[in-house]
């Protein structure tokens, strides 16, 4: 079990079906929820749209102080195949997904959001896809939706249907790939994956949590295919999501990232495959650098500290590589964070 010890949940199953009916269970849909009210209704409508009998959907409630728990009382009496689990301290998406995934009996597993929603019919379409190509994990495009405004955003690899080796699909280093791809609930994932521990995420991470799992999916995993299938619509823009706010939670992409170099270091194919992953944590670093205003003076002048040591605990000469080949606005100003000198102070990540 990948669930915090410190972190307690109830489960309430409660799914209005006969034993016989209930312990064959093609697909567990896993949905963390925290204090967001204002969403999760339609949230929880799309996921009726997509009920079938031998789906769960397992309903996290991470210690939601609005009006969530509520609500989410109320789905498990009307949502077919609705399992209603609580945490009585907020541990965050990927400990909440973790709860889920120990909780989930599906011979697929898959994620969404407590504020996104999806096309009706799509889990059908989803479990259809996979079970046709037989891999380990099937990847997904999505609808991006700020506001008003939709855009489509698809999974940058070029070949749909076909199932490959996802190590294949980490590189080229030097443009967008799979592994930058990161949403979890963007795709399907076979129970096996589960049982060979690749589908947990990092305990505790607040934000980029889905960065050193997806990374370890492609390095670990045998088999996975991209299919053109849309039904997930992913809402941007929301006033409590993490990439809205910029406090101190924001920093812990230095911890998952590192996650992403200590794991990719010790992989038989490291050289080959650290370059990419080194440029990908600096094209995060720089994006968050670049925008420092957003944070709070004490939250600013830690991340500086912490991409400051990051930076130094990266292997220097795939560093100096990446850097040169890096536009020179980007580059320079990661050079002039990692000149900062280390204090006592300084914030290890």
């Amino acid at each position: 079990m990948f669930s915090s010890p410190n972190i307690k949940h109830t489960v309430r199953p409660n799914d209005g079906q006969p034993p016989s009916v209930r312990q064959v269970v093609k697909l567990s849909v896993i949905v963390p929820f925290y204090n967001v009210q204002q969403y999760a209704p339609d949230t929880l409508k799309s996921l009726r749209a997509n009920a079938r009998q031998d789906f769960e959907f397992i309903l996290v409630d991470d210690c939601s102080r609005d009006g969530t728990p509520e609500i989410l009382e109320h789905a498990e009496q009307e949502l077919p195949g609705a399992v209603l689990v609580r945490h009585e301290q907020n541990g965050g998406l990927a400990t909440a997904r973790n709860t889920g995934i120990d909780r989930a009996r599906g011979e697929y597993l898959t994620f969404l959001d407590g504020d996104d929603w999806l096309a009706p019919g799509h889990f059908p379409r989803l479990v259809a896809a996979i079970e046709e190509l037989g891999c380990d994990f099937v990847r997904t495009d999505h609808v991006q939706c700020t506001g008003r405004a939709r855009s489509l955003h698809r999974v940058p690899h070029g070949r749909r249907g076909v199932v490959m080796n996802p190590r294949d699909a980490i590189l080229p280093a030097d443009r967008s790939t799979s592994v930058d791809y990161a949403y979890a609930w963007a795709g399907v994932y076979h129970r096996r994956l589960v049982d060979r521990g690749l589908l947990h995420f990092t305990h505790g991470l607040r934000t980029a949590e889905d960065r050193p799992w997806i990374w370890k999916l492609h390095r670990e995993a045998d088999s996975f295919a991209t299919v053109g299938l849309l039904g997930v619509y992913y809402r941007r823009g929301v006033a409590s999501s993490l990439t809205q706010i910029g406090d101190v939670r924001q920093l812990d992409f230095i911890r998952a990232f590192d996650q992403v170099i200590e794991e990719t270091a010790r992989d038989p194919e490291a050289d080959k495959l650290l370059p990419k992953a080194v440029r990908t944590y600096c094209a995060v670093m720089a994006h968050h650098l670049g925008s420092i205003e957003r944070f709070e003076p004490a939250v600013a002048r830690q991340l500086r500290s912490m991409s400051s040591a990051a930076l130094k605990r990266l292997p220097q000469d795939v560093l100096a590589q990446v850097m040169e080949s890096m536009d020179p606005q980007r580059a320079d100003r990661l050079r002039r964070v990692k000149r900062r000198p280390l204090t006592g102070r300084t914030v290890a990540a």
